[in-house]
């Protein structure tokens, strides 16, 4: 693509040059001087290459809210030019004044239509312009929930079927924190990274990247919530402030946590489990092991099986702050499966 716009610009230069050249056929002031408008040609070129440049990151969601701040503020300007207030007067002066209208009226439409862009969703939906049904639900995915990792696995099990809209600044903080000099931050950025790549890799996932930018990183949870309310979106976060900061405004928001909590599963007094046998318990003969979710489950007289896989028989449930302890009584060494 770089390579292409290269070429482009040389080519757009060079048309520019010879423009200016068979000018000079037309203008017959200019016939002797052939060199100079050429000059002038290739300079006006590379001017507006410059101007191309300066415009790179130019989003067409911006583009679009200056052209919409512009419009209203010609018109506003127009009303007021047209206005009995400058039907009478020295006609020198009320040219002035219109012309001052137009600039200052059209300048403070674009600027707020700048400073509100986002608010352009309703007329650009989406990024990517493909095909899209217009209910799909939508996701707005917040920089915790990546580095988290889990969204990737609950996503290849196609419970989740909205869209993902993924801002671009939180694309830019992750990056920020991946290039972190801290070990652990720059861990947690670079899974962050690793788990969009995991994401991107999904084929029935829909990932849009939402083309939205804030002054100071203290204003991306505001920003995030506003994203979610303007776009009708569900907010997917493990950011506990967060989250009550969009539950205030009314946002909907995913709480990984409470899906985990929920997706574990119920055990009765009298069932049977299987686990792995991994230390010593407190207790003579105890053997402690866990289960996948994390539960400890201390198994009576099965001290001599640590290592080894067994099945045990539930006898008792307890509730503990990291989740669930199991009392069990050994019934024997698990078959190989």
């Amino acid at each position: 693509m770089n390579k292409t716009l290269i070429v482009i610009r040389i080519c757009f230069i060079a048309l520019c040059a010879v423009a200016s050249w068979l000018i000079c056929y037309t203008v017959e002031e200019w016939d002797h001087r052939r060199t100079l408008a050429i000059f002038i040609g290739v300079l006006i070129g590379v001017l507006v290459v410059l101007v191309d440049l300066l415009l790179k990151g130019f989003s067409l969601r911006g583009l679009t809210a200056v052209t919409f701040g512009l419009g209203v503020g010609g018109l506003i300007a127009w009303i007021i030019a047209n206005s009995p207030l400058l039907n009478k007067g020295d006609p020198t002066i009320i040219y002035l004044v219109q012309m001052a209208l137009f600039v200052i009226c059209t300048y403070l439409g674009t600027v707020i239509a700048l400073r509100g862009k986002d608010d352009f969703n309703l007329v650009i939906p989406y990024v990517r312009f493909v095909p899209h049904e217009v209910d799909v639900p939508l996701v707005v995915v917040d920089t915790s929930a990546l580095i988290d990792g889990r969204i990737a696995k609950v996503c290849q099990t196609q419970f989740l079927g909205a869209a993902l809209i993924i801002p671009t600044f939180v694309l830019n903080e992750l990056q920020h924190i991946a290039d972190s000099a801290d070990p652990v931050k720059q861990a947690r950025g670079r899974r962050g990274l690793q788990v969009l790549n995991d994401l991107r890799a999904i084929k029935h996932i829909d990932i849009r990247i939402h083309q939205s930018d804030i002054a100071r990183r203290q204003d991306i949870e505001a920003k995030l919530v506003f994203l979610a309310q303007s776009m009708r979106a569900k907010l997917l976060t493990t950011d506990t402030n967060l989250a009550k900061m969009a539950q205030f405004q009314g946002v909907t928001w995913l709480n990984l946590h409470a899906l985990e909590s929920a997706l574990r599963p119920e055990l009765v007094i009298g069932e049977s489990i299987v686990l792995d046998l991994v230390k010593i318990g407190k207790e003579d003969g105890q053997a402690l092991g866990y289960l996948p979710d994390g539960s400890m489950v201390v198994v009576n007289s099965a001290r001599a099986f640590i290592g080894k896989r067994v099945t045990a028989e539930i006898i008792g449930v307890l509730p503990s702050g990291g989740g669930k302890m199991i009392f069990a009584n050994l019934l024997g060494e698990a078959e190989a499966g």
